[in-house]
């Protein structure tokens, strides 16, 4: 492998995004990590009892607290999620939107995204969140198999999954993504592929298709269910990905597979070491402050009641009060991983001269780890592209770990 220079590098502003949590949902799965909390019904109206006003005023006040991580970009892309955002009423997420634009400001293409669940309830929203600006549905399916949704905890039926995608379309959306998981509980191959199979029959433009991981802090790590085994799990993981190539779904991403043109601007910006802004309770955010050379990983407070509590009082302190104590500096010794965790998510990774760039660091930091990586089989040259190989890419954290191994 040849020398690499260790030239002075200059770090350069990525991309911008924003990310904006919503962290209520009717019901808690018993899969999910997530920072939601069950929303609480009106006994009156039988309507979710949501302080929709006085959150989107929060976001605001938290998007202002954030201008100086802005240093003159605009948004090239927008996230809603949760919990469930699609209990928030269009006109609440229009004058969050609103609030974005005049605060930071859109490119002209900006991408805007929002995570809906199934339900009947949220479909005859769809309308109203097209006309406020969202121009991407994120659609929660999970699974079209009852037993499935039964076990997984979720409130809709496989029947009201296709009937939102065709509310979706009906409403304009021309670009859908559908959430889908493998690996449930006791599932076979086949019932795997059935479920993919009913989602490409329904033609949306982006697949998100991962497996079920059993985290700390749920329900199922508390009793865990039976789920297939590795070897079952690697058969299903294969077949899946030949079904989804065969149908023109191309894998840019560990789980992503979308149709030409079309994968995730928001997803894309995230893998390769973008900047987002976060906010909402428990968002997370990761910024680059070119004059000083830092890198900032921020976490908003986590609660909905103390996120919403901040700043009423000393709204000059709101910004340091929302982070406290979750606002650090990545350092420059922890850099090349940071950027490896990311990058290697995406098929044939970021061009080499992403990682100057991002991180302000000569390439020759990488240098010493990877020729025992190339050799190992698990990466690429470092001549155009840092990369995962073929087979690397099937086995992201043993390559992070051999890279350690080798710091």
């Amino acid at each position: 492998m040849p020398t690499l220079p260790d030239n002075s590098a200059v770090l350069q502003l990525p991309p911008l995004s924003l990310y904006i949590h919503i962290p209520w949902c009717v019901r808690k799965c018993p899969y999910c990590d997530f920072n939601s909390h069950q929303a609480d019904r009106d006994r009156v109206n039988s309507d979710y009892a949501l302080p929709e006003s006085e959150y989107v005023e929060q976001l605001r006040l938290d998007l202002v607290s954030q201008l100086p991580w802005v240093q003159g970009r605009k948004l090239q892309s927008i996230f809603f999620g949760g919990g469930t955002p699609s209990l928030f009423s269009p006109q609440a997420i229009g004058k969050i939107l609103e609030g974005a634009e005049q605060v930071v400001g859109f490119a002209d293409d900006i991408e805007i995204t929002l995570e809906a669940n199934p339900g009947t309830f949220e479909q005859a929203k769809f309308t109203g969140y097209r006309a406020v600006g969202v121009n991407r549905l994120s659609i929660g399916v999970q699974s079209f198999d009852s037993n499935q949704l039964q076990q997984l905890g979720r409130i809709h039926s496989g029947e009201e999954a296709e009937s939102a995608l065709a509310m979706a379309r009906r409403a304009g959306f021309e670009n859908i993504n559908l959430d889908l998981m493998h690996g449930l509980p006791k599932q076979t191959e086949e019932e795997a592929l059935n479920d993919l199979r009913r989602a490409i029959s329904l033609a949306p433009e982006h697949i998100s298709w991962y497996q079920l991981t059993i985290e700390p802090n749920t329900a199922f790590y508390s009793a865990p269910p039976v789920t297939p085994g590795s070897q079952m799990i690697a058969s299903m993981q294969g077949s899946g990905r030949e079904l989804l190539a065969s149908e023109g779904y191309c894998r840019y991403e560990v789980s992503a597979y979308s149709k030409s043109q079309l994968e995730s601007r928001h997803n894309i910006n995230y893998w390769s070491f973008g900047d987002y802004l976060g906010i909402g309770a428990g968002a997370h955010g990761k910024v680059t402050l070119v004059e000083s050379g830092q890198i900032l990983r921020s976490r908003r407070t986590r609660t909905p009641k103390d996120y919403l509590s901040i700043g009423r009082q000393q709204p000059g302190l709101l910004h340091s009060a929302l982070s406290e104590p979750h606002t650090d500096q990545v350092e420059s010794e922890d850099l090349p991983l940071e950027f490896l965790m990311n990058t290697l998510r995406l098929v044939g990774g970021v061009p080499s001269e992403t990682f100057t760039h991002y991180t302000g660091l000569p390439l020759s930091e990488l240098q010493k780890q990877w020729p025992t990586l190339i050799a190992m089989e698990l990466v690429e040259c470092l001549d155009e592209r840092i990369a995962a190989s073929a087979f690397g890419f099937d086995y992201i954290d043993e390559v992070l770990q051999r890279f350690l191994e080798q710091t």
